[in-house]
C-alpha cells in the first residue's frame, strides 16, 4: 500500500551523505557497504564508509519520523576494510568471527547446530531464510555454536507444520546474532576472490567502525583449538537412530558392531545412522586416552567431524597415531584431517573451503559421482602421504582430496559429511562400508 509510505528525508540531508562517499554510484541494493578510512577526511581519495540512507547516521534528521520498515541497526565490518550496514535479529551485542558462506538451499537449522561452525559467522547464499521457522527434530547438537548469522531475507512469515517458533525467537533465546537486508552476493563474490575474512557484527552504536575494524584484525582462528569448546565433557552411551524415511539403504548388516566415537564435535546424525546400521556406540570426549578406548575392545573407532584447524589439536593426532592399525577407523571431516596428519601428512587452509550441501565427489575407485554436504576450511595434501594410502574420492570443484583408504592400516576417511543433514543421502553408503571394514575384520 504505497500510500501509506512516508516521504524520505529532505534531499538535503540525503545529499549531506553521498557527499561522504566515492564518486561511484552506491548500490541499489538494501545492504549498502564501503570500505572504512580511519584518519581520513571527507576530501581524500580514499572511499569512506557508504552509508544507507535508511541508517540511523543518514536519518539524524528525522528521528521523529515513523516507518512501517526496520531501520538499519546492525553493522558487518570486515579486516579488509569494508562496513556493511544492515538490520538485526537474534540477539544483540558485538561478536567477532571468520565469515564464510554456505550454499545450501535448506536445512538452517542444521548448519546452525553444526559444531563445525564453531567461531565462525555463516553466510547463506539462498536469498530467503526463516520461512519454515524452527522445530525440535532438526538439531545436530545440543546447542548453536556458530558466532552469527549473515542472510539478504529475513522471512515475515513461518509456514511448516513442524514449527515451534521463529528463526528470530530461536537465536534470541540462544544468544545467537544475525544479520539481514544485506547483499550477501557482494560479499560472497570477495570471500571468493580474498578468501575467508574475518569479521566483527555489531548492533553497538557507540562503537566506530575504526574500532571494529581494529577488533576484526586483531582476532585470530588459525591456530586455535576449538575442538575443546564443543566436545562433551564425559563418556555416554548413544541409542537413538533415525526414522524409517531414512532407511532407503536395503543392505543393512544384522551384526552388532560396538563403535567408540570421539566427540570433535560430531552431529547427532552421524551417530544416527551408525546406529541404524547396526552399531552400539560409545562416545567419547576428545581428550580421551587411547589406551582407555583400546582397553572397550571396539570393533571400531570413529574420528568425528568438528571445527578449526587441524594442526591446532596435537593431542588428536598422538591420540590417532595410537589407535591406527589396531582396530578399523572411520574419519569423517575433522577425523579425515587428523588422520592425514596422523600417518606423516600435512593440512593447508583453502581459501575459502566448502561449506554446502551440493558439491560434487568422484569415487575415484568406480567412477560413481556423488552430491555431498560438505562443511570444512582446511584439507589434506595427498602429496604428503606415505606410500600404500590411497586417495579414493577427490571433490570435482577443486581436485582437492575427500577421501582415503589405507588396506594395511584398516582405515578410511572422508572430507565431507556422508549423514547429510543438510543434504542429498547419496553417500550413506559410506557407514556400510565402515561396517564392512569391521565385519572383515573379525574373519
Amino acid at each position: 500500500m504505497l500510500h501509506q509510505i512516508r516521504p524520505l528525508p529532505a534531499r538535503s540531508a540525503v545529499g549531506a551523505v553521498h557527499r561522504l562517499v566515492s564518486p561511484a554510484p552506491p548500490s541499489l541494493g538494501l545492504g549498502q557497504h564501503g570500505r572504512v578510512a580511519v584518519g581520513r577526511t571527507a576530501t581524500s581519495k580514499t572511499p569512506l564508509v557508504c552509508r544507507s540512507v535508511a541508517s540511523p547516521a543518514a536519518n539524524e534528521g528525522a528521528a521523529t519520523m515513523q516507518r512501517p520498515w526496520k531501520l538499519s541497526d546492525a553493522r558487518l565490518v570486515l579486516e579488509d576494510g569494508s562496513v556493511w550496514n544492515a538490520k538485526s535479529f537474534g540477539a544483540s551485542g558485538t561478536q567477532v568471527g571468520e565469515v564464510v558462506f554456505n550454499t545450501s538451499m535448506t536445512g538452517y537449522q542444521e548448519i546452525l547446530t553444526d559444531p563445525s561452525y564453531a567461531g565462525q559467522f555463516v553466510l547463506m547464499t539462498c536469498p530467503h531464510i526463516g520461512n519454515t521457522g524452527v522445530n525440535l527434530d532438526d538439531e545436530e547438537s545440543v546447542k548453536c555454536f556458530l558466532g552469527g548469522l549473515i542472510i539478504r531475507n529475513l522471512s515475515i512469515s513461518t509456514s511448516n507444520w513442524r514449527s515451534i517458533e521463529t528463526l528470530d525467537e530461536y537465536l534470541r533465546k540462544r544468544s545467537i546474532m544475525g544479520i539481514y537486508d544485506v547483499d550477501t552476493r557482494a560479499i560472497t563474490r570477495r570471500l571468493r576472490e580474498d578468501g575467508s575474512l574475518i569479521g566483527v557484527l555489531s548492533t553497538d552504536q557507540s562503537l566506530k567502525d575504526g574500532e571494529l575494524l581494529e577488533m576484526a584484525k586483531n582476532w585470530k582462528i588459525v591456530g586455535v583449538d576449538l575442538i575443546s569448546e564443543v566436545s562433551c565433557d564425559a563418556p555416554y552411551e548413544w541409542l537413538d537412530k533415525t526414522g524409517s524415511g531414512w532407511e532407503f539403504n536395503d543392505k543393512q548388516s544384522s551384526e552388532t558392531f560396538h563403535v567408540v566415537a570421539y566427540d570433535f564435535g560430531v552431529k547427532h546424525n552421524i551417530l544416527r545412522r551408525l546406529a541404524s546400521y547396526g552399531c552400539k556406540i560409545t562416545v567419547v570426549p576428545a581428550s580421551w586416552p587411547a589406551s582407555e578406548v583400546l582397553n572397550l575392545k571396539p570393533d571400531g573407532v570413529l574420528f568425528s567431524n568438528g571445527p578449526g584447524d587441524p594442526s591446532a589439536v596435537p593431542y588428536a593426532v598422538k591420540t590417532v597415531q595410537e589407535i591406527v592399525g589396531k582396530v578399523p577407523v572411520f574419519g569423517i571431516c575433522m577425523g579425515h584431517q587428523l588422520i592425514g596428519q596422523a600417518l606423516g601428512g600435512k593440512t593447508f587452509k583453502m581459501k575459502f573451503g566448502h561449506h554446502g550441501g551440493n558439491h560434487p565427489v568422484r569415487d575415484n575407485r568406480t567412477g560413481r559421482v556423488d552430491i555431498s554436504a560438505q562443511n570444512h576450511n582446511y584439507a589434506v595434501d595427498p602429496e604428503s602421504l606415505p606410500q600404500g594410502v590411497q586417495v579414493t574420492h577427490i571433490n570435482l570443484n577443486d581436485q582437492s582430496c575427500a577421501g582415503l583408504v589405507f588396506p594395511k592400516m584398516k582405515l578410511m576417511s572422508l572430507q565431507y559429511h556422508p549423514e547429510s543433514s543438510p543434504g542429498p543421502h547419496d553417500s550413506d553408503l559410506a557407514f556400510g562400508e565402515f561396517v564392512e571394514l569391521m565385519k572383515s575384520n573379525r574373519l
